[in-house]
């Protein structure tokens, strides 16, 4: 009788571990507050073979090939993505298969707005959802009218050593709602019309930023837009020129 009582208490002494062991599990995402942390649902638009997207606790990693998955003069004559230039004049001589692109990007899974804004810098300030990296309004040290002529159809060249877009990214995205990507400040940006009203957004702030709801979540939250204005060198529109309004992640 006594080895039978002993027995059900190991017993429901391993049972009661093995819930708490869970329980610990269920909170490592977020240090253990309670509140199960998952990826955002525009995290689903993204490439999965170009991005790797996942939860380090309460940050977000997004690793890319920095390769975009649409066609472009950029892949080479002979690759399978290859198309002919139609809107590009002057091409840069670099080609896609000729570089390495791979960056990572860690962000907060919340975001949250910064006291003021930051200025956006040469270099890669987001990342799209082709895989491809997302640039501002600059080239080099100049604007970006010097290398208009080398922009393809979706508003993305090759300099210095990453693909990228300057423009509006007509390989998905063409005046309309479409998720471009996430902004190295966490925030996401989108095409130049807005779910919530269906239209172009009239409330805007300098960096083409508001908050309403999008296709991906019925609560309101802050995202970008590419602006409906046109940029006069190009008769496009820009990308994402800045400032940002959260606070900027490092991309390498």
């Amino acid at each position: 009788m006594r080895k039978q009582s002993l027995k059900l208490l190991f017993m429901l002494l391993i049972a009661t571990i093995t819930i708490l062991a869970c329980s610990s599990n269920s909170d490592d995402s977020d240090g253990g507050t309670g509140t199960t942390i998952t990826l955002h649902e525009a995290f689903s638009d993204f490439d999965v073979d170009e991005t790797d997207i996942y939860l380090d606790g309460s940050t977000v990693v997004i690793e890319t090939t920095g390769n975009p998955n649409h066609t472009t003069p950029y892949w080479g004559s002979g690759h399978a993505l290859y198309v002919a230039p139609t809107v590009a004049t002057n091409l840069t001589p670099s080609l896609i298969p000729g570089y390495d692109g791979s960056a990572t990007l860690r962000v907060p899974s919340s975001p949250t707005l910064a006291g003021s804004t930051t200025a956006t810098s040469l270099g890669a300030i987001g990342i799209s959802i082709s895989g491809a990296a997302i640039f501002n309004d600059q080239e080099g040290n100049g604007d970006l009218s010097s290398a208009v002529v080398s922009l393809d159809y979706s508003g993305g060249h090759i300099g210095p050593a990453e693909y990228h877009y300057h423009l509006e990214p007509k390989a998905w995205s063409d005046d309309d709602e479409n998720l471009i990507g996430i902004i190295s400040d966490g925030f996401f940006i989108y095409g130049r019309k807005c779910n919530s009203t269906s239209t172009y957004p009239t409330d805007l702030d300098t960096s083409g930023g508001h908050t309403s709801t999008t296709q991906h979540t019925m609560t309101a939250e802050y995202h970008y837009h590419v602006i409906n204005n046109l940029y006069t060198t190009t008769g496009r529109y820009l990308l994402f020129a800045g400032p940002y309004t959260g606070t900027p992640n490092a991309i390498n």
